[in-house]
């Protein structure tokens, strides 16, 4: 098969080209190349901007194929309008955003409204780097709901949209996750929020990627979302985490009120706590995914890989978690309450 892969190589992207190679297609890349990524022998690396310069894709033709950098409406009315007779398949990447209430997220539940002028607010911003969902903030979802519309005006009969939930593992640029296995294996007292019985579910980018290709390759057209494994909790989570580095770090768990009262900010502070009434979004079932061949590795085997690919990075700055002096605050203040 030759597969399109349209939008940015840093992380899911990057595991969709070493999948799509794996499996034995023939795969182009096509992005704004601002990344120091390597490409892989083999893969024919095109150079644009979906903003306006399309015209390495003109004339060409493809099976299938995988959007990956969907975030306003325009860019993919306009790379769907140019690909409706150069493909056969398109699917496009959304998120699990997409729906109206964080506390009813799941298939069939009512999806963010935006406003056309909301549309053209986002429209307007121009990102200096990487884009992601911080730089459309709360307007994120409702972007998602109008790019899926428009693709799948453009292919009505040929599009596929994935709804990932919380996606992760080795080049994630976000910390959401990698932060847990690098922290564990520092040892001592560790915070933890919340119940430690808390649900939740997190997606390797692999795992993601490779059930993608394969949905391309049997041209699979509809609405999944996708998240991680059932049974996982936020107590399995932290310990997969802690055992991937056989470090001496001892969980302490804090109430999720006590955190609130400090101020300490959900998902960012602390990557992958949210309040209960918001949990939703790392509990909602996997059930037609599953279905349709999405299959996960251990939490053992994803935190061990982040935690190796995160000691090749060397100091970062963190875009998440907590520093370790403001984690040692609150423990403090915890034991004290």
């Amino acid at each position: 098969m030759k597969l399109l892969i349209l939008g940015g190589t840093v992380f899911v992207g990057r595991h969709l080209v070493d999948h799509a190679l794996a499996a034995g297609c023939e795969v182009t890349t096509f992005n704004r190349r601002r990344e120091d990524v390597p490409v892989p022998d083999g893969v024919e690396a095109l150079t644009g901007d979906r903003r306006g310069d399309l015209a390495a894709l003109r004339g060409r033709r493809w099976d299938a194929a995988i959007d990956v950098a969907a975030y306003v409406p325009s860019v993919v009315r306009s790379a769907a309008a140019l690909l409706r007779d150069a493909v056969e398949h398109y699917t496009l990447v959304s998120s699990r955003s997409v729906y109206a209430d964080p506390a009813r997220s799941r298939e069939g539940d009512p999806l963010a409204e935006i406003t056309d002028a909301e549309v053209a607010e986002a429209e307007a911003l121009v990102p200096e780097g990487r884009s992601s969902a911080l730089l459309y903030g709360p307007r994120y979802g409702g972007l998602k709901v109008r790019c899926e519309a428009e693709a799948r005006a453009a292919l009505p009969d040929r599009t596929l949209v994935v709804r990932p939930g919380l996606v992760v593992g080795p080049y994630d640029p976000s910390d959401r996750f990698t932060w847990w296995p690098v922290r564990l294996a520092r040892g001592g007292d560790v915070l933890a929020p919340g119940r430690p019985e808390r649900p939740v579910r997190i997606l390797d980018a692999r795992d993601l990627a490779a059930w993608m290709v394969d949905l391309a390759i049997r041209r699979t057209t509809g609405t999944f979302d996708a998240g991680g494994a059932d049974g996982l909790t936020m107590a399995v989570l932290l310990d997969a985490c802690r055992r991937a580095s056989a470090s001496d770090a001892r969980l302490v768990w804090v109430d999720e009120a006590f955190l609130t009262a400090q101020g300490v900010a959900p998902w960012s502070d602390l990557p992958l706590w949210l309040p209960e009434a918001l949990n939703a979004f790392l509990e909602a079932p996997n059930d037609r995914a599953v279905q349709a061949g999405l299959r996960f590795r251990s939490v053992e085997e994803t935190a061990a890989d982040t935690l190796a690919w995160a000691r090749t990075r060397g100091e970062v700055d963190w875009r998440a978690g907590l520093p370790p002096e403001r984690e040692e605050a609150l423990l403090a203040a915890w034991r004290a309450a």
